[in-house]
């Protein structure tokens, strides 16, 4: 397992810009070139698939985000990866029940289940 943030830096109010999105992707792509096993990259929140999606040389049209959704994406840099999406695991979204401990605990699951 390796865990990464798709922005490098906490941004203020911990909402990163686009701009800052968009010069931190170069990091997340080498890092996920740096991983030459990498099979499941586990999204958390739309941000993280945008860039995940993006870092792994896929289109946002054909990779929509969505709790539980599953693509098949291949990199430059290394052969197909799976993406799973999971809501972010943010207390609002957590203490509203929009995501459930069962809900997280089947993204682990699939995820467990896609890399062999």
């Amino acid at each position: 397992a390796f865990i990464t943030n798709a922005v490098r830096c906490v941004p203020p109010a911990n909402k990163p810009t686009s701009t800052e999105i968009h010069a931190c992707r170069p990091f997340l792509a080498a890092q996920l070139a740096g991983l030459p096993n990498l099979k499941v990259v586990v999204a958390l929140g739309e941000i993280a698939h945008q860039s995940a999606v993006k870092a792994c040389g896929g289109k946002l049209p054909k990779a929509p985000f969505g709790h539980g959704n599953v693509h098949r994406l291949h990199g430059q840099h290394f052969g197909a990866v799976t993406l799973i999406d999971c809501f972010h695991p943010s207390r609002i979204n957590t203490s509203t029940g929009r995501l459930t401990p069962d809900m997280f605990d089947a993204v682990f699951e699939a995820a467990l289940a896609a890399r062999a």
